[in-house]
């Protein structure tokens, strides 16, 4: 049995992009409306379904070493799925006012699948620049997650060891990625996971959305 989630042994914090900070999901959800004669319902099941395949084809990607061979399909699919424009970026509601709160005490990086280009576009357009001390982007590291090689890198950055890292996530790939580099991890619901994959993954510990993280690390 996995030991409970303790607050004390944070000194970092590690951040998806993705269904985590910001409404990837709503807005794929909405797009699908669009697209095919499917009730909102209906829409959000296929979404979220269709979620795990897509992570497990870009994983065995990774495993396979065809990443880089395959770097600008890559970077075209992340950024469909992450609707990587500025003027479609929506946050998930508290998710940056958290952040921010956050950053007083932490220092801040994010993990993402997204290409550095459209997560660098992320950090300017909610002004975090001055908050995100790091970014692992899709090519700044040779595996991807569920690898713990983006986590692994962050620690670096940031100074501290990946077990002193607590790593936030929408998805399993999140949470198997801070797994293997021996960090804490929390699960999010306001994106693209559910709540039983996230347990089964092994989160640590798992919120309604980033906005009650404060509370937790905080006490406020």
């Amino acid at each position: 049995m996995r030991p409970a989630f303790d607050p004390s042994r944070v000194r970092a914090l590690c951040f998806d992009i993705d269904g985590t900070l910001l409404e990837t999901d709503d807005i794929l959800v909405a797009r699908l409306e669009r697209l095919l004669p499917l009730g909102h319902a209906s829409a959000r099941r296929l979404v979220m379904a269709a979620e795990s395949p897509a992570n497990a084809l870009l994983t065995c990607i990774d495993r396979l070493g065809l990443a880089e061979g395959l770097a600008p399909l890559l970077d075209r699919l992340h950024r469909w799925r992450g609707l990587g424009t500025v003027d479609t970026f929506r946050a998930v509601e508290g998710s940056i006012e958290a952040v921010r709160r956050l950053a007083e005490r932490y220092p801040i990086a994010l993990a993402t699948a997204r290409e550095a280009r459209s997560a660098s576009a992320f950090v300017e357009a909610f002004g975090l620049r001055r908050l995100v001390a790091c970014v692992s982007s899709a090519r700044t590291t040779r595996r991807g997650k569920p690898h713990p090689a983006p986590i692994q890198w962050v620690a670096e950055r940031l100074g501290v060891p990946p077990p002193a890292c607590l790593v936030v996530g929408d998805t399993t790939v999140d949470i198997q990625a801070g797994r293997a580099a021996g960090a804490q991890t929390v699960g999010v619901l306001c994106g693209f996971g559910e709540r039983g994959e996230l347990e089964r993954a092994g989160a640590d510990l798992i919120l309604p959305s980033v906005a009650e993280l404060p509370g937790i690390l905080l006490g406020a």
